[in-house]
């Protein structure tokens, strides 16, 4: 599983001139299922996404949660993620988990945010998505469970 993590001061997902998505401060996080991942993988990453501490405290450090801030989370389901260019110049895709699998272990990873406290907006699993964002530093971060565990 690959999350990338955007700290942002609001992003918003559109599908079909319709806003499916909108947050203000928080994290706008970019979701990938490889064919390895499971259920216990997928709460892991939850709980690590949770606690991660990219957000300034009073002395300017990142070193505080999306608790802290009472942030939010914008989550989009992303399969390129798992691109593999190694060769030629069209990427592969065949490492990215698909079907109906991926769409389920996305409500999932959804469902486990929220059971932890984190108000959590989605994408369209699928759909042609538009996403704005306005990154908040920028900061971004890189969460893989291939290299965490």
């Amino acid at each position: 599983m690959k999350l990338i993590v955007q700290r942002v001061s609001e992003a918003s997902c559109t599908v079909d001139n319709h806003i499916t998505g909108k947050i203000g401060k928080g994290f706008m996080v970019l979701v990938g299922f490889g064919l390895m991942d499971d259920e216990q993988i997928i709460e892991k990453m939850a709980v690590k996404l949770s606690k991660l501490r990219i957000f300034e405290d009073e002395d300017g450090k990142i070193n505080r949660s999306i608790f802290d801030v009472d942030g939010k989370i914008l989550s989009i389901s992303q399969f390129t993620l798992y691109a593999d260019c190694k060769k030629g110049n069209r990427p592969s895709f065949t490492d990215a988990l698909g079907g109906e699998k991926a769409k389920a272990f996305y409500s999932y990873f959804n469902e486990c945010l929220r059971k932890l406290g984190i108000e959590t907006e989605e994408g369209i699993f699928g759909a042609d998505m538009k996403i704005a964002l306005l990154n908040d530093g920028p900061v971004t971060i890189v969460l893989d469970s291939e290299v965490l565990w």
